[in-house]
């Protein structure tokens, strides 16, 4: 590596400014609002940081120790102007308050988020996540719909930001690459479900409700643009969005369960419609060389 077309900057205490981006970074609540005021993000990992550089996010910078300077040096020599943090691996676990097993992070910048009318552009399957409040599930909902064909996906007022660390380590940086948009209203109001249906979309909801119909039983047949709803870990949907949408589903269950973790029944109902859109590719087609971010 050259070291001459990359800012290095080798910290030996934490006094740096620029470094504050990477503070408290276990607080999850005190991160989960600074990062978005900041309008920043973190991403972690060299297949993370790749896929949200190819995505166009800028980095404002990097973070790592000496050992791993060579690995990430194809990512951070492309912007030259952008500082690179180096050090000793115990002073960056007291600055993150964590051990960056992961090799290292990037402060990058918020991107701008869509209009949902850009998100639905040429759509025809979608999922919307009603009030996810855990990191790691919106993270594997995410992984789920970029594996199984999920054109875009929403995300209601209070459901948990995609961009947090944990949601996009586990979603192996899928989130950069699956439409997504935040809506301002729901499930009524501009961005709720009357949009959705002004733009060809009947609104199916995964629910424990005596109408529901079980899944292999419902039409998501390719020629259906269908906007599934999903809802909160603990009480499900609310009220308002079961009364506003066209169909109830439920998976259909054994062994006395009558539910699956919201993360797993999307991979699902995610699944079934694409089985029935006709949509399946041929075995092993999926890229591995990515899946260890």
């Amino acid at each position: 590596m050259r070291e001459e077309h990359a800012q290095i900057i080798r910290i030996e205490d934490l006094s740096e400014s620029r470094l504050d981006d990477y503070l408290r970074m276990t607080d999850v609540r005190l991160r989960s609002s600074m990062e978005v005021e900041r309008g920043l993000f973190m991403a972690e990992s060299f297949n993370v940081i790749k896929r949200a550089m190819a995505s166009g996010a800028q980095p404002r910078s990097f973070l790592m120790s000496e050992t791993w300077i060579e690995r990430f040096a194809p990512l951070f020599t492309r912007f030259p102007d952008v500082p690179v943090f180096v050090g000793e691996e115990s002073l960056l676990e007291e600055l993150t308050g964590f051990h960056l097993h992961r090799g290292a992070l990037a402060a990058m910048q918020r991107p701008q988020l869509p209009s949902i009318a850009e998100v639905l552009q040429g759509a025809r399957t979608v999922a919307i996540l009603e009030d996810i409040v855990d990191h790691t599930n919106v993270g594997a909902m995410f992984r789920s719909a970029a594996a199984l064909d999920v054109d875009a996906v929403l995300v209601t007022p209070s459901c948990a930001d995609p961009l947090y660390r944990r949601s996009i380590r586990v979603s192996m940086g899928t989130v950069f690459q699956v439409p997504w948009t935040r809506l301002e209203s729901w499930p009524h109001g501009e961005d709720g479900i009357a949009q959705l249906h002004a733009a060809g979309f009947d609104v199916l909801a995964l629910a424990l409700s005596d109408s529901a119909v079980a899944l292999d039983q419902v039409d998501l047949r390719a020629d259906r643009k269908v906007a599934l709803v999903l809802g909160s870990e603990g009480h499900g949907l609310k009220p308002a969005t079961l009364r506003a949408v066209d169909q109830h589903v439920i998976i259909p269950m054994s062994g006395a369960v009558d539910s699956l973790n919201v993360a797993a029944a999307s991979a699902v109902v995610f699944w079934q419609r694409r089985a029935m859109a006709g949509e399946r590719p041929a075995a092993g087609s999926a890229q591995s060389a990515e899946k260890h971010a």
